[in-house]
């Protein structure tokens, strides 16, 4: 059954909040940091008659069901409003990450046809600019000052007709609010046209090879997950919860966080991810949300504190605030003993599993049913199995209906009966619990005609904190070879923990390649001799989404990966002894 998506009928779950707002329009929503150190508040009321004023501005322009409304900025409140704002006006929103390269830039806004664009600052628009040909942008609005005609100018652009269409978010604002004085009722009016079925968010997947594909998110889609994960973990959260608002947003996970702040009425603290990890401390979260290396941070510095466990657990509690009642980890799996090690300490981090084309949970760990050896359990709204092949097959109303403009790709992931194909592999423990077992795709053939998922192999590297990222190689080969990408800060408090020296790099620091031996001596016990990695080279330098060989989510880019380290690696077989 469908889970009960609004207070009233058919009213999409991202405005839940304009409910609560005669009781919160005077309670700070936002803080957001100043140039000169501190915080200044953003009200609930503030908020709302904000996103009303640009939701105006973005009928004026023209913005009508369906029309896709790019955001393309780092996490910051703007971009909640815009948000918000755009889906107002019957926008279907396209989050752009900010560090795409141009061409992924120029497919992502020209494939979605986007008509408006949101951007942060000059730099961004000098990549939208370098691609302008491509695009159907008509109208952009700037979230800080930029002179536009210097960077049409130098991407031979027409300066007065790129002006003419560029606002700055204080004069589009003004602008919607003109438009709202003599018409009080048109932004009601066009949200309350909005259906369920109609898309909320197109959200282009980061693909680890080809071009990113646009999954459209309906108001459903989206409506089903959040009414799932509060059946799951809703009462973790309380009204009022203050929460550190850092992760992308135009990543559901992020994204997430902020539409669960609305419902469950937040006090969210902006932060870049250089400055999450000090907020905590300051601002004493009840709710945080990261990537593993943030708690594999966290545990490290708790246990520099003190040899003694007790001591170290009452370090972890002071550096965290001491407050925290909910924590996600996700983006990628976090190690068992670092989720260990917080629940000695008295705090549960809670991991799903799921996929952009699933809004995006299909599984989640409850707090009070848990296994720290799984992603959880299906959401209440999923239907789940292992096919034949092992690989995990789904339904349920939170799943998207098919890619945008790509019926080949729709039909590659569904099949006959309707079930989505994950193109993950997992299986069920006894007690009801999924465990994901790696990726169908991308089989490695050895020399010996021994068929390799080497996402089998590289997903047992997530228990080793040192290690980041693991590429196995070797199609075709005798045997398998790795990649190894290590975070040279935990290399560093490791060596110091040890009293050892760093030397010229942590990436040559031969104690720092005895401890990366030593992980893939752990992994390769647990290995048919076939599956084991002979030897492996540490990655000269650290892997990147800027470098193009992570996904913005951390994902591996294999083959782009592959081609750049391809040398190191096949000198690991030119110096094999035969």
């Amino acid at each position: 059954m469908t889970p009960t998506l609004a207070r009233e009928a058919n009213a999409p779950t991202i405005f839940f909040f304009l409910a609560s707002l005669p009781e919160r329009k005077d309670r700070p929503r936002f803080f957001v940091p100043q140039p000169g150190g501190g915080f200044a508040p953003i009200t609930w009321g503030e908020l709302a008659t904000g996103c009303e004023k640009l939701a105006s501005f973005l009928l004026d322009r023209g913005v009508t069901k369906g029309s896709a409304v790019a955001v393309c900025a780092n996490t910051r409140w703007e971009w909640a409003a815009a948000a918000i704002a755009l889906m107002a006006a019957q926008g279907a929103l396209v989050p752009v990450y900010p560090t795409l390269p141009p061409s992924q830039l120029a497919h992502i806004l020209g494939h979605s046809e986007a008509s408006v664009l949101f951007v942060e600052n000059a730099e961004q628009l000098a990549r939208v600019l370098s691609v302008w040909d491509r695009l159907r942008v008509r109208t952009i609005i700037t979230m800080t000052d930029i002179d536009v005609r210097p960077l049409a100018q130098q991407c031979g652009l027409d300066s007065d007709r790129l002006a003419a269409m560029t606002f700055g978010w204080q004069q589009a604002t003004a602008q919607g609010g003109d438009s709202l004085a003599k018409a009080p009722s048109r932004v009601e009016q066009a949200r309350e046209r909005i259906e369920l079925e109609d898309v909320a968010y197109l959200v282009y997947t980061s693909g680890t090879t080809g071009l990113p594909k646009g999954v459209p998110l309906t108001h459903l889609n989206v409506g089903v997950s959040g009414a799932d994960w509060m059946a799951c973990n809703g009462s973790l959260v309380k009204d009022g919860d203050v929460d550190i608002l850092w992760l992308p947003m135009a990543h559901l996970y992020g994204l997430g966080q902020f539409f669960l702040g609305n419902n469950a009425g937040f006090v969210s603290y902006f932060a870049d991810p250089a400055r999450a990890l000090a907020l905590m401390m300051e601002q004493r979260p009840h709710v945080f949300m990261s990537v593993p290396i943030f708690w594999e941070k966290l545990m490290l510095f708790a246990r520099a504190a003190s040899p003694e466990p007790a001591a170290q657990y009452e370090k972890l509690r002071a550096i965290t605030g001491g407050r925290l009642r909910f924590c996600l980890s996700g983006g990628a799996g976090l190690a068992k003993e670092v989720k260990e090690f917080f629940y000695r300490a008295g705090i549960l981090i809670i991991e799903g599993y799921g996929l952009t084309e699933c809004s995006p949970n299909l599984t989640m760990n409850r707090h009070d049913d848990f296994d720290f050896d799984t992603v959880g359990k299906p959401v209440p709204s999923v239907e789940l199995k292992i096919a034949a092949d092992g690989e995990i097959v789904a339904k349920g109303a939170n799943i998207f209906k098919g890619y945008y403009r790509d019926p080949e790709a729709t039909r590659a992931v569904f099949d006959a009966d309707g079930w989505f194909h994950t193109g993950d592999l997992g299986a069920f423990t006894a007690n009801g619990f999924v465990k994901i077992i790696g990726r169908k795709k991308d089989i490695l053939v050895t020399a010996g005609g021994k068929n390799v998922p080497p996402a089998n192999i590289e997903i047992k590297f997530k228990d080793f904190p040192l290690i980041t990222q693991a590429m196995v190689y070797g199609d075709g080969k005798k045997y398998l070879t790795a990649l190894i990408d290590i975070d040279d800060g935990v290399a560093r408090a490791q060596l110091a923990a040890a009293n050892a020296d760093v030397g010229r790099s942590v990436r040559d620091n031969q104690t720092v390649v005895a401890w990366v031996q030593a992980a893939v001596d752990a992994v390769n016990r647990d290995l048919a001799s076939y599956e084991t990695i002979k030897k492996f080279v540490i990655a000269p330098a650290p892997l990147s989404v800027e470098d193009n060989l992570l996904t913005p989510t951390l994902k591996l880019k294999r083959a782009a990966v592959t081609k750049r380290y391809q040398r190191e690696l096949e000198q690991l077989y030119q110096q094999a002894k035969e």
